[in-house]
């Protein structure tokens, strides 16, 4: 003790008992054929683990026990050395081992309960176990077996005196952990089977069930002293008399997850206005035909106003809608790449989509801004293709440009718009804006114009009579001079007559025009 507790000294020191029963089950073993009567040797127990180990004696005499396999189980664990310690000192298996495991870690719900002259006596339980037989024997045994193995080969490799053989050590100093580490370190399996084995085991001594020790035990589980003066009535009605014997368990709190901020479910985005559904799918989508738009959205959903909503959100692009750049990237933000404010990413974003309104492919060196904005443009809308750059994401929409032509041509208007803002802020001529002749497909596409073979009559026709009245003036002409030629020379000559052939709705005239294309014509509309 120290110095500074002489005015307090201890008087006397008296070993504390706390009374915290154990109850043992053995799941493997019928009820009617128990252990009360037969010979426990040895118990222990850890108890902060709650641990419990017994041994407990084998019949050999009995008729059930095979005495030659006993004998073998022995002879396996123990070898045929004298100078180890034995496990079966009568050289068979006389013991069996029992090892406990936890039923269950949650024991404030279960008690002990013993009805005495019409009282119900009831003592909390420190924990339940089941006791199940232990084969550590067999790892003694298979321990043993490769002892010996080890043993012959290194007899059967050298005859010779062997010389100690030289182990490269290697050396390493410890460096502080980390307390990342060190939490990693304590919640290893390792750790924890080493936290376990450094608890020593308790021996125990064992009392049967008719053991005097017992009886005097069993006593504990009456109450010893009870004022008679208290008023031990229940005050607590029958539900709430059962929620204490038996509380509820507490159900896991399960978190759900939690999605991003701009990611809805269907059921979630039908519950908004149809302007943000719209304007929701296209932020997610980024490029969808109108087909598609439609077929997210609720069925009997009006197409015109839809057309009205979009045009809010998104522009009109080789007959698909792409979402506006202003929508992505709203006033007063950056890039969270590069940190370029908003417009700056608006008016690259809109050049990379007025490229692509008449071309398929765009080289990415085209933009002169950050690389990692210019790939989110690229990727939002289109793909990589080996050397020919970034090509528009989707096939030209060519059934929306002809089943709506004035939103085509509305959307035609805007995009002249676009033009002349990056006209002046990028400085560029007029030609720059003008399409490659070779252009594959352009914003809004035409489709080929079939010539039946009515029109190819008609046609024929017309260009007959024009060339008809075209050859009737020449000749006129021809005749006029012709006879002033025959005044001044005195002669006559003979009237030049050209038989004319009646040209009829009946009668299909020669052309003599140019050849028409024996084919489709294809016409292309260059905006």
């Amino acid at each position: 003790m120290a110095s500074g507790d002489d005015d307090d000294p201890i008087i006397q020191e008296v070993d504390s008992l706390l009374k915290k029963p154990f109850p043992l089950q053995y799941p493997v073993r019928p009820a009617s054929m128990s252990y009360d009567n037969v010979t426990h040797l040895a118990a222990r127990i850890k108890p902060k683990q709650q641990k419990v180990e017994l041994e407990v004696a084998m019949d050999t005499m009995s008729p059930n026990y095979c005495r030659s396999k006993g004998e073998q189980i022995a002879l396996n664990v123990d070898g045929t050395s004298s100078e180890d310690p034995s496990v079966y000192s009568t050289k068979m298996m006389d013991k069996q081992a029992f090892s406990s495991i936890q039923a269950t870690t949650n024991t404030s719900r279960y008690a002990a309960a013993v009805f005495h002259k019409g009282e119900l006596h009831l003592t909390p339980l420190q924990g339940i176990l089941q006791m199940r037989p232990s084969f550590t024997y067999l790892d003694k045994a298979d321990t043993k077996h490769r002892e010996r193995e080890a043993a012959n080969e290194a007899g059967d490799s050298s005859q010779d005196e062997a010389e100690d053989d030289v182990k490269q050590v290697t050396v390493r100093f410890s460096r502080p952990e980390s307390e990342q580490a060190r939490q990693r370190r304590i919640q290893s399996y390792e750790f924890l089977q080493k936290k376990q084995a450094e608890e020593p085991w308790v021996h125990l001594h064992y009392h049967g069930v008719k053991d005097g020790r017992s009886e005097h035990e069993r006593q504990y589980l009456y109450c010893q002293a009870m004022d008679t003066a208290e008023n031990t009535e229940l005050v607590k009605t029958p539900r709430e008399y059962l929620s204490m014997l038996m509380p509820p368990l507490a159900e896991e709190k399960v978190t759900k997850p939690v999605g991003p901020s701009n990611v809805l479910s269907m059921a979630q985005l039908r519950t908004l206005p149809l302007g943000e559904q719209v304007k929701t799918l296209m932020k997610n989508v980024k490029v969808m035909p109108f087909a598609n738009l439609m077929g997210l959205l609720a069925s009997g959903t009006d197409s015109t106003a839809v057309l009205r909503c979009i045009q809010q959100v998104a522009l009109l692009v080789q007959g698909n809608w792409v979402v506006k750049s202003d929508v992505l990237y709203p006033k007063n933000t950056c890039s969270s790449h590069s940190g370029v404010p908003a417009e700056v990413l608006c008016r690259g974003r809109d050049f990379v989509m007025w490229r692509f309104t008449s071309e398929r492919t765009l080289m990415r060196k085209e933009v002169t801004l950050p690389p990692e904005d210019v790939k989110d443009f690229l990727e939002q809308m289109s793909v990589p293709r080996l050397n020919r750059g970034w090509e528009f994401l989707l096939p030209t929409d060519h059934d929306f440009v002809r089943k709506h032509p004035d939103v085509a041509q509305r959307q035609h208007m805007l995009w002249l718009g676009i033009q002349s803002k990056l006209e002046k802020v990028f400085n560029f001529s007029k030609d720059d804006f003008v399409p490659k002749k070779d252009a594959q497909m352009v914003l809004f596409s035409a489709e080929p114009v079939h010539i039946s073979g009515d029109q190819r009559v008609k046609s024929a026709r017309e260009n007959a009579r024009e060339n008809q009245s075209v050859m009737q003036r020449e000749l006129d002409a021809r005749r006029l001079k012709a006879s002033r030629n025959t005044g001044s020379s005195g002669e006559s000559a003979a009237p030049v007559q050209v038989k004319q052939e009646p040209v009829s709705d009946s009668e299909e005239p020669m052309d003599t025009s140019g050849p028409l294309t024996n084919g489709s014509i294809n016409v292309w509309k260059h905006f």
